[in-house]
């Protein structure tokens, strides 16, 4: 069992683009070679699918968690390293985050903004110090990017708060900038109040 693991927030789609599958199914190999294994929402069909079945062909663990109420509609993958079945989103959301080391987002939905944006809302409230990041495949995410930037023009999020969320385009940067990951002292992001 490897030492670190990545949970992996991506769609339950392909998307429209076929570099979405290619960027999840690359970042999976990517991912193993880095020694991490892979924690992500259980399914077997979309951009999950993709990136679990790099995984295992890689040889490497894959973990998945997913609510009982969408193992049938999600598909819940049968060939997992270990499926987790709880009972509701919140608690596949707090469990992920508890058998992760980070959190990386690739392209999806509402889904994968909920799930990415909590992760980095609780390192700021310093419930947690594990790097959040974004693989920005294709450019997918430069309209929530640029989101976050006018939050911050707009004084509803502080700078230094912006600069928990990692992007990049090239997944092996991303990967070193994670490996790299030096948390910041929780007193100093638990003390603001901000949303």
């Amino acid at each position: 069992m490897p030492s670190k693991r990545l949970c992996v927030f991506c769609g339950s789609s392909k998307g429209v683009r076929a570099s979405y599958a290619h960027a999840a199914r690359d970042f999976g190999e990517r991912l193993v070679a880095h020694g991490y294994g892979l924690v992500y929402g259980g399914g077997n069909i979309g951009l999950m699918g993709e990136i679990a079945d790099a995984v295992l062909a890689a040889g490497g663990e894959v973990v998945g968690v997913i609510p009982s109420s969408l193992v049938a509609r999600e598909v819940g993958h049968r060939g997992l390293s270990e499926l987790v079945v709880v009972r509701t989103m919140h608690e596949r959301k707090a469990k992920m985050a508890e058998l992760s080391s980070a959190f990386v987002a690739l392209p999806g939905g509402f889904g994968t903004f909920d799930e990415f944006c909590e992760v980095v809302t609780w390192a700021q409230l310093g419930i947690h110090d594990k790097a959040c990041a974004l693989l920005d495949v294709d450019g997918y995410f430069d309209p929530l990017l640029a989101l976050f930037d006018h939050a911050v023009d707009q004084g509803f999020i502080r700078r230094d708060f912006r600069a928990l969320v990692v992007s990049e385009r090239d997944p092996e940067r991303l990967l070193r900038r994670i490996d790299e990951w030096q948390p910041v002292p929780n007193e100093r992001w638990a003390d603001r109040t901000e949303a």
